[in-house]
């Protein structure tokens, strides 16, 4: 039985005992997702991120249609007052008029899309210290 028949150290697939690795203790990860203590608090940061996401969508739909709406009266201004303005330009103009006239508007959207990126960065920066805890040896908060 010549070399064809000797195992190789370090291929995939062989046992510990003959791969050349020691037998050392290995590192078993843990999901967040698999803990069951932190069930809950996994559950709530993303009813967070959906909220945000939908706010943040009203508050970019709301602002594209105040632009339209605009540019719609615009250029209806225009053209009861037989004036030729491109749509281009009545576009521009209502872009120009609906950044200041949306913070007004949209004052209390806008509010809660700032809380809910507070919500959302907050649970971030707890889950990377709770990593870093985790990887330092220490019991999870």
């Amino acid at each position: 039985m010549g070399a064809a028949n000797r195992e190789r150290p370090g291929r995939p697939g062989d046992r510990a005992g003959r791969s050349g690795y020691s037998t050392s203790p290995t590192l078993v990860v843990v999901s967040e997702a698999s803990r069951p203590d932190d069930a809950a608090s996994d559950r709530a940061p993303a009813s967070a991120g959906r909220r945000l996401a939908g706010n943040l969508a009203r508050y970019t739909l709301g602002r594209l249609a105040l632009v339209a709406v605009i540019a719609a009266v615009i250029w209806g201004v225009a053209y009861a007052l037989d004036v030729d303005i491109p749509v281009v330009v009545a576009l521009l103009f209502a872009l120009i008029v609906a950044m200041p006239l949306s913070l007004v508007l949209f004052k209390k959207l806008r509010a809660r899309v700032n809380e809910g990126i507070a919500a959302v960065d907050e649970k971030r920066r707890n889950d990377k210290a709770n990593l870093r805890a985790r990887m330092r040896g220490e019991e999870g908060r």
